[in-house]
C-alpha cells in the first residue's frame, strides 16, 4: 500500500482543498489574469473559509467574466444587480462593489507599471520568499511586507486588499513559500522558487 503523502493539516481530507493545495497553493504565479482572479477570490473569502470560495470558484468566473479586468471594469448597476441576486457567488454589496473597483485599480496599475504582475513581483525582488515554519501557528497571518504591498495598493485604489488578505495573496501565488517543512510540497515548491 502506498504511503500518504503528508500535506500542510489545513487542507484536511476535503478532494477539492487537497487539489488546491498539492496543486496550486504556494506555486510562484506571474500571469496577470490568474493573480487578478485570485485577488478577487481572496477579497471574496474575508471572513469566510478559503474552501467556501473554492467552492464557488467556477460560479465567480462565470459571474465575473472568466476574471476578465477590462469587462468586469466597465461594470454598472445592472451587473451589480445581477450579482446581487446570484446564489453562486458571496452576495455582499461591499465585496461585489470592491471587485469591481478593483477591476479598475489593476488596470490602471498595469498600465503604470506593465504589468500587475511586476508591480508585485519587484516587492520580493522578482524572487519567492521560502520560509521554514514546522507548525501552523507559527505561520503568520500579515507581515511588514504585506503591510507595505496592502498601504501601495490601497494607495492605488484597491479595496479589500488589508494586509492579512493580501499576505493569503503572496500565500496562494507564490509569493512566499508557507508550506511546512514536513509536507510534500514544500520541496516541491521551494523547486520552482529558483526559477
Amino acid at each position: 500500500m502506498p504511503k500518504e503523502k503528508r500535506r500542510c493539516p489545513w487542507c484536511g481530507d476535503d478532494p477539492l482543498y487537497q487539489r488546491y493545495h498539492d496543486e496550486e497553493w504556494g506555486v510562484p504565479m506571474r500571469d496577470d489574469k490568474r493573480l487578478f482572479e485570485f485577488l478577487i477570490l481572496e477579497g471574496a473569502q474575508a471572513g469566510l473559509s478559503w474552501i467556501t470560495i473554492l467552492r464557488k470558484r467556477e460560479n465567480y468566473r462565470n459571474a465575473f467574466a472568466g476574471f476578465d479586468p477590462e469587462k468586469i471594469a466597465r461594470y454598472g448597476d445592472e451587473e451589480k444587480r445581477e450579482l446581487l441576486a446570484n446564489p453562486g457567488i458571496v452576495r455582499n454589496r461591499l465585496k461585489i462593489d470592491a471587485a469591481i473597483q478593483n477591476a479598475r485599480a489593476f488596470l490602471k496599475t498595469t498600465e503604470r507599471h506593465g504589468s500587475f504582475s511586476r508591480f508585485l513581483w519587484d516587492f520580493v525582488e522578482g524572487k519567492p520568499i521560502r520560509n521554514a515554519w514546522r507548525r501552523l501557528e507559527d505561520i503568520p497571518s500579515s507581515t511588514c511586507l504585506s503591510d507595505r504591498i496592502s498601504g501601495e495598493m490601497r494607495r492605488l485604489g484597491f479595496k479589500f486588499a488589508g494586509s492579512t488578505i493580501i499576505y493569503a495573496h503572496m500565500q496562494a501565488t507564490g509569493m512566499v513559500n508557507d508550506h511546512l517543512t514536513s509536507c510534500f510540497r514544500y520541496r516541491e515548491v521551494s523547486g520552482l522558487c529558483r526559477m
